[in-house]
């Protein structure tokens, strides 16, 4: 006889992560925290980091204050890249110290650092689409600095994966693969698409389009990741969708789909 599912209990549940996560699992006392991860995103501009201290530090503190057996607590794989200029730098000292709060609680509980998130729930990615039809440029970044990604399917089994007591007082990582520069990820979106020469905003342009992209967002393109794998990977987890380009071509196929 089948046992039976257990309730998930989830901080950050109306993130679009969150709605993607089952309801229901077979792990008892499983609590996720999901507090912050609507930032997790290139896809924003750096909109979606406006107020993120506060969100992140409280929605940290509710998961911990939650009757759970196991906490798993999700953060954000690019803290591996070191920024070393505000406002990044000061995000990434609010995303160490809520890891550090989680791990040294009465909970036993596990840090499971994403790469970037996208899938066919990306609102912002549905804005990008709308915006390569019509022609407009975007901001690139710089061609060689590579960052994370990872597609939400493949960052919903990760954590599911992750919420065992074997994990327990470790930090790891979920990533589609070796990091991958904004610019090549968001051209072959655009190819996909049929914009065959996607523009790219000028360098020069920066002071100009601090009006519309947030300096976050400009030094998160600009900031590169360590080549290869992160380390530690999560044991007995791969992505699915490990080639990007296999990711979203299945992104269109689900909005064509609907």
């Amino acid at each position: 006889m089948a046992s039976a599912q257990a309730p998930l209990a989830v901080t950050g549940r109306q993130t679009e992560l969150g709605r993607l996560l089952p309801r229901r699992v077979q792990q008892a006392g499983l609590h996720i925290n999901l507090a912050g991860q609507q930032a997790n995103s290139l896809l924003h501009d750096g909109h979606a980091w406006q107020d993120f201290g506060r969100k992140l530090r409280e929605g940290t503190r509710r998961a911990l204050r939650a009757e759970a057996d196991f906490l798993l607590h999700a953060s954000f794989a690019w803290v591996l890249g070191e920024p070393r200029k505000d406002p990044l730098r000061s995000l990434a000292d609010i995303i160490l110290e809520c890891e550090q709060a989680v791990l040294s609680g009465s909970t036993p509980a596990c840090v499971l650092r994403l790469g970037y998130l996208y899938g066919p729930a990306s609102q912002n990615l549905r804005a990008y689409r709308a915006a390569f039809k019509l022609g407009r440029p975007y901001w690139a970044g710089l061609r060689q600095a590579g960052q994370f990604h990872l597609h939400y399917d493949d960052a919903v089994r990760a954590l599911l994966a992750a919420g065992g007591r074997r994990q327990a007082g470790q930090t790891l990582y979920a990533v589609a693969g070796p990091p991958l520069p904004f610019m090549r990820f968001m051209d072959d979106f655009a190819r996909r698409l049929g914009t065959r020469f996607p523009l790219h905003v000028p360098r020069l342009a920066a002071p100009l389009m601090r009006l519309i992209v947030r300096q976050e967002h400009m030094q998160q393109v600009a900031l590169a990741m360590p080549p290869g794998l992160p380390a530690p990977l999560l044991p007995g987890w791969r992505p699915v969708w490990a080639d990007h380009r296999q990711g979203l071509d299945q992104v269109i196929a689900a909005w064509q789909a609907r």
